[in-house]
């Protein structure tokens, strides 16, 4: 038994020729795979590296060049919008609105009637105050008149003076023969005193009378002047019934419908010039160091995107920050103070050729870019010459046609010169312009038929007379 365990064991030496040759060749060879992989890797990547390094610094060649070349010549920003006039069309007098001459959107000429108030409340005041200042002139003609009287009264009280003088020298001449009575004298004596005061007092009145007339003539007398700027702002009134456009436009933000009743200072509708408009670019404090009056600008706008590019100028930096002038200004000294970027207002003209081939409306999204390479410009903008949106000449006919109705009724009341047909007829002196019309056609849309008044049809339909334009001076030379 002993010796079957014994050939049954095997020997210690028997062990190490036993395990797998395939298990213990890994273990004798990774230490030549591995360092064999980073040599190769080392080699890969240092031309990699360098190529890397060269684009690099090639690409930062690229981008320092083109700033220096290109992008430090031009300041950009999408912060920009178009701006334009709203010009608030408000009514002068109290009315009625009876006529509507324009909607929204549609686009106007300077003078054009918008809105037509009742006139029957001033062409009444306008009647009372012809006839006040024809009752002035009478009444002066009248004073001028009595000028004649007074004096003809002066010279009857100096011939009666002159006979009690006579009489009384004849009694004395006979007064020592007793042919005359001493009461007789006494009365001549008395005769000569009460002559006396009655050419004093015929003296004093013909004075006073011609205090009122010396130094001037009918129509520029004082009560007929007062009574002609009467009429003059009955006149006007009755000529403000009519609202016209002070400007070319479009019409914006209607707020008025007929039968409304309107009082001064009621926003009525809006127009706005949309051949005078401008771009307001907001650009950071930063860019405006180089930023000049009179340099190029490049907008486009987003409504037509490239196919549409504006060539502009800027005329004007704006006096301050926009948060400077907002309704709640930032208070900086107070609690925590975090900076934040400013941006300044610049205010930029575009070509009024392009702005007419691709109109554009105020408030649209506008992205511009200025060159700034001439530096040669102001940095503040100098006073720029008034735009034809800033005045306008439609009301200049209405002083010209109330001073030629003043004329009108001067002559017509005494002060020479021949009277016209439709004042001798009695028909209503209306102003210029105010005849009846179409809204829809003054406006250009039948949509605006609505808004005309029937009931107050008749009052519009009255005729209209044309006044000539006359100086009250040459009336005043005709007497």
């Amino acid at each position: 038994m002993n010796e079957q365990n014994s050939n049954d064991t095997p020997p210690p030496n028997d062990a190490a020729p036993a395990t797998d040759p395939a298990a213990a060749a890994p273990a004798t060879s990774t230490p030549a795979t591995v360092k064999a992989p980073r040599s190769q890797r080392g080699a890969v990547r240092r031309p990699a590296l360098i190529l890397t390094a060269v684009v690099v610094i090639t690409v930062g060649i690229g981008a320092f060049l083109y700033w220096m070349l290109v992008s430090s010549n031009y300041e950009d920003t999408d912060d920009a919008y178009v701006g334009g006039r709203v010009v608030s069309i408000t009514p002068q007098t109290t009315g009625t609105v009876v006529a509507i001459g324009a909607d929204e959107t549609d686009t106007v000429s300077a003078g054009q009637m918008l809105i037509r108030l009742d006139p029957a409340d001033a062409h009444i005041d306008l009647l009372q105050r012809e006839a006040q200042l024809a009752q002035a002139v009478r009444e002066t003609r009248a004073l001028y008149s009595n000028n004649d009287v007074l004096q003809a009264n002066v010279s009857l009280r100096e011939a009666e003076l002159e006979r009690a003088k006579d009489d009384l020298q004849r009694r004395n001449s006979v007064r020592e023969s007793g042919a005359v009575s001493d009461e007789e004298i006494r009365h001549a004596e008395l005769s000569v005193s009460t002559a006396k005061a009655a050419l004093a007092s015929a003296r004093e009145q013909l004075l006073s009378n011609r205090s009122f007339t010396s130094g001037t003539t009918v129509a520029a007398h004082p009560n007929v002047l007062a009574a002609a700027a009467r009429v003059r702002e009955s006149y006007l009134a009755m000529r403000r019934n009519e609202i016209v456009a002070p400007i070319n436009g479009q019409i914006a933000r209607r707020n008025v419908q007929v039968g409304q009743r309107v009082s001064p200072g009621t926003s009525l509708l809006a127009l706005v010039p949309m051949e005078n408009l401008w771009v307001d670019a907001n650009f950071k404090e930063v860019q405006l160091e180089n930023i000049r009056i009179g340099q190029p600008v490049k907008v486009i706008a987003d409504v037509y995107g490239k196919h549409a590019e504006y060539h502009g100028r800027v005329i004007g930096v704006g006096a301050g920050t926009g948060s400077a002038f907002a309704l709640l200004p930032a208070q900086n000294a107070t609690g925590n103070w975090i900076k934040v970027v400013q941006r300044v207002p610049v205010r930029i003209a575009l070509d009024p050729k392009e702005l007419h081939d691709h109109p554009l409306r105020v408030g649209l999204s506008i992205r511009a870019t200025v060159d700034v390479r001439d530096r040669s410009g102001a940095v503040v903008s100098a006073h720029n010459d008034a735009s034809p949106d800033n005045q306008t000449n439609v009301f200049d006919s209405g002083e010209k046609e109330a001073d030629a109705l003043v004329a009108r009724i001067i002559a017509s009341n005494g002060a020479g010169g021949s009277v016209p047909a439709n004042v001798a007829a009695g028909t209503p002196s209306y102003p210029q312009g105010s005849t009846a019309r179409s809204p829809a056609a003054a406006a250009g849309n039948p949509a605006s038929v609505a808004n005309a008044s029937v009931v107050n049809a008749s009052v519009a339909a009255r005729p209209v007379t044309a006044l000539p334009v006359a100086s009250t001076g040459a009336v005043s030379a005709a007497r």
